[in-house]
């Protein structure tokens, strides 16, 4: 479930112990000496989604009897650091479950082993091109895409149809008389957007053509002109009419979502990782009522959503015989047969079109968000592009209180251009 990115700096250079590693069932030559234990790092929630994990690794090792697979639930918030310790010093996992926004990172330290040309990427041309490209650096694979996500437009169906409203928007402009339209009619606020969040920040900068940064021109473009008048739309949604106010209390994400479940706000900005609590609110014990469209666009006439998610990784620090393993493991967790089955537990999205079978998009909320997939926008092959998203959230949020849009952009740039060395303004 993501709430925020983790905004810790990885370390870029590459610890002279890191070829200590934490396997077990080795010799010193790199060969298994009876049956190999593999190291596992989940990250997923330990108590909705990391039981269904654990059953697939029981089927790999029926289906693998040499090989057995250590499985260890690392809190997503933790784990970024956990990793970047064990890897650089011992104790690292052979194999791993990463944020898509770690693996360049991890890559450019050298802690990530090249999947190219392994059983682990055997099946690379049946994955969402976008996503082998977010999970490469320096054009060779350091991951396997196991999950994705991105944001949509989720409404309730029941209230849009109330107001008189027969299509999702498709422009934040078009938003905004829908809010103010269902509120007039409907007697409930039409949008609620989550504040003082950059990754929820991110389609208003898209819609006019830009980024936090142009990575290939090394280039930093938050506070542009540009950005500026995404986030003033951004900003503006939580005044116009119709709208929930900014709510930048620690508690905001589950006021959002308390609000939407129950029926009292009919649209949000969210990603996939919520549809299961989303069909326990009362508004939903139909799930048909649950509507998901792209996030709307801008004036530049673009849209679109960032791109979440996480991939397998093997640590580069393995002797041959666990890389080998765990390569064999990587390509059992994302065969389209276990995506599939994760999808069906978990109601996250797989990353392979062969993994949408009849029986995962008989879930609405899944077939759904499979529309908005081809809108998403791939992350840019910057080691640092996840560090970014803190300084802006912690600025959108003094913005939506009153700070002008110019001088906290401003901000942001200043801190960027600490964390990004030879990058211009």
């Amino acid at each position: 479930m993501r709430r925020g990115i983790a905004a810790s700096a990885l370390v870029v250079a590459l610890a002279v112990s890191m070829a200590a590693c934490g396997s077990s069932g080795s010799s010193s030559d790199g060969k298994a000496d009876g049956p190999v234990t593999l190291t596992y790092w989940d990250t997923s929630n330990a108590t909705n989604e990391a039981p269904n994990y654990q059953e697939l690794v029981k089927k790999f090792e029926a289906a693998n009897p040499n090989v057995k697979v250590d499985f260890v639930n690392v809190p997503f918030d933790q784990a970024q650091n956990k990793l970047q310790t064990a890897m650089g010093a011992k104790g690292a996992p052979d194999v791993f479950r990463s944020e898509v926004g770690w693996t360049a990172a991890f890559a450019k330290a050298g802690y990530l082993e090249p999947l190219d040309g392994t059983p682990a990427a055997a099946d690379s041309a049946k994955f969402q091109p976008s996503l082998i490209q977010q999970a490469s650096y320096q054009g060779k694979l350091y991951g396997v895409p196991l999950v994705t996500d991105t944001l949509g437009l989720l409404y309730n169906k029941e209230i849009f149809a109330k107001a008189g409203i027969t299509a999702a928007p498709t422009t934040w402009d078009e938003l905004k008389t829908v809010a103010a339209t269902v509120k007039d009619k409907a007697g409930v606020d039409g949008f609620w957007l989550k504040a003082a969040d950059g990754y929820y920040a991110m389609p208003f900068l898209f819609g006019e053509g830009t980024d936090t940064v142009d990575a290939k021109g090394k280039k930093i473009t938050v506070a542009g002109p540009e950005a500026v008048k995404g986030i003033e739309t951004y900003k503006s949604l939580f005044t116009a009419p119709g709208t929930a106010k900014a709510d930048v209390t620690t508690d905001a994400y589950a006021h959002m979502m308390d609000a939407f479940n129950s029926g009292k706000v009919a649209a949000i900005v969210q990603g996939p990782w919520e549809i299961t609590n989303i069909y326990k609110g009362s508004a939903f014990a139909d799930k048909a009522n649950l509507g998901i469209a792209p996030v709307p666009g801008g004036s530049a006439g673009k849209g679109g959503a960032p791109t979440g998610g996480h991939n397998i990784s093997v640590y580069a620090g393995a002797d041959a015989a666990h890389k080998a393993a765990a390569e064999k493991f990587a390509a059992f967790m994302t065969s389209a047969e276990s995506q599939a089955f994760i999808v069906q537990k978990n109601s996250t999205l797989p990353t392979r079109d062969d993994a949408f079978t009849p029986e995962v998009k008989a879930d609405p909320g899944i077939a759904g968000f499979q529309s908005v997939l081809s809108s998403a926008k791939p992350r840019p092959e910057l080691p640092e592009y996840s560090s970014l998203f803190a300084s802006l959230g912690t600025n959108l949020g003094k913005v939506v209180q009153g700070t002008s849009t110019q001088d906290g952009l401003n901000t942001v740039a200043t801190d960027y251009a600490k964390l990004l060395p030879g990058f211009t303004k």
